[in-house]
């Protein structure tokens, strides 16, 4: 029978007291990575490792480029600022690793998403209070939020759930209804029963996801597969970024949730404002082209006559998710001589030669693109 000496019980309780971010590096013993160059210099023995997620990511929207997605998304997110947030287990503290991921969330949201819009919920204290209204400006949910990061109390799922369904549930059809609760509590204060207000968001057509920091709730598991959504509790701080990244790019489009119809749109001149000018609105540099009234960012709703207004990048931006550029093939990179060369040797991207000639393909259409084209 196996005992185990000194030395495997002092590493069995080293590796015990680490912390979640310092299992994290432990585990993937980064430091094995890195050499020595002739210059004293360290760097990465294996320079392709930076690309080995990239990579799955591309043939992941490879895969799934046949999915149906849609162009309009409506989203709430919901930040858990209890007490809970304050535990130490990420590197320095839950609140500051979540807070900088929303961050990142917002501004990935709308690169992905350019006519979409979302607001921002937090729930303390039993209570839920919403910072922004639905926008399509990632700086202001960053300003609301790095302004009342105050945590302190109970999350209360019910009553953000009823809160964002008082202004979900009055949306057009064609853009799909969201919640994503970023929940770090292991519980929840509802005045009420929390399952009534899941079913009024089924019925409403919301579809709700979770992002859990510290463990799996029956409650959340529940809301999720009853309308719909994603469930996913993070790991690390580097499996959190990657399940909140995850939401930024659409869903695939429920059929029954949504309704195929034709939007109105407009696409409205930027005129600055003259000195004792007279206009209709809140003001702003872009003026509406049915009511003449200003608004200040695109994309947004015009106050007086409701038009969607949007620019014609943002229209353009939103294809690429309806129709994905076919998957690059990875080749060598080399400099382009004088000479003619046929278009199958050179990268796509850059028009260099490709080291050692054309890339097989598993797909004969497939652009060939080179290493450094990839990376950037």
């Amino acid at each position: 029978m196996y005992e185990p000496d000194d030395e495997d019980l002092a590493a069995e309780e080293q590796e015990a007291s680490l912390k979640a971010w310092e299992k994290h590096y432990q585990a993937e013993r980064t430091w094995e990575d890195l050499e020595e160059d002739e210059t004293g210099r360290l760097r990465l023995a294996n320079g392709d490792a930076g690309n080995r997620e990239k990579r799955r990511q591309i043939a992941a929207t490879a895969a799934n480029s046949h999915v149906c997605k849609g162009m309009i998304r409506f989203l709430y997110v919901v930040v858990d600022l209890s007490q809970a947030v304050h535990e130490e287990d990420m590197r320095p503290s839950r609140i500051a690793v979540i807070s900088a991921l929303m961050y990142k969330f917002f501004r990935e949201f709308f690169s992905q998403n350019p006519l979409s819009q979302l607001g921002l919920v937090v729930t303390r204290n039993g209570i839920a209070e919403r910072l922004t209204e639905l926008s399509g400006n990632p700086e202001a949910h960053i300003a609301a939020l790095k302004e009342n990061l105050d945590a302190a109390g109970y999350m209360s799922i019910q009553n953000s759930l009823e809160l964002v369904h008082s202004s979900l549930s009055q949306l057009p059809l064609y853009g799909s209804r969201e919640v994503l609760f970023v929940v770090s509590a292991l519980s929840t204060c509802d005045p009420g029963n929390v399952h009534t207000a899941i079913a009024a968001a089924k019925n409403a057509k919301i579809r709700v996801s979770v992002v859990s920091v510290a463990a799996e709730m029956h409650v959340c598991r529940r809301m999720t597969e009853e309308t719909g959504g994603t469930f996913g509790v993070s790991t690390t701080q580097h499996h959190l970024d990657e399940l909140l990244m995850a939401h930024a790019p659409p869903p695939p489009l429920n059929e029954e949730s949504t309704q195929a119809s034709l939007v109105h749109m407009g696409f409205p001149q930027k005129r600055y404002l003259e000195k004792d000018a007279f206009f209709s609105g809140q003001g702003g540099e872009y003026v509406c082209p049915r009511c003449s009234s200003r608004v200040e960012e695109l994309p947004s709703q015009c106050n007086v006559c409701k038009l969607t207004l949007v620019s014609s990048p943002h229209l353009a931006r939103s294809y690429h998710h309806l129709f994905p550029v076919a998957p690059f093939t990875e080749g060598g990179s080399g400099a382009l001589g004088d000479t003619p060369i046929p278009k199958a040797t050179l990268c796509f991207a850059c028009q260099r030669r490709l080291r050692g000639g054309a890339s097989s393909a598993s797909d004969d259409q497939a652009p060939s693109v080179c290493g450094k084209c990839l990376e950037s």
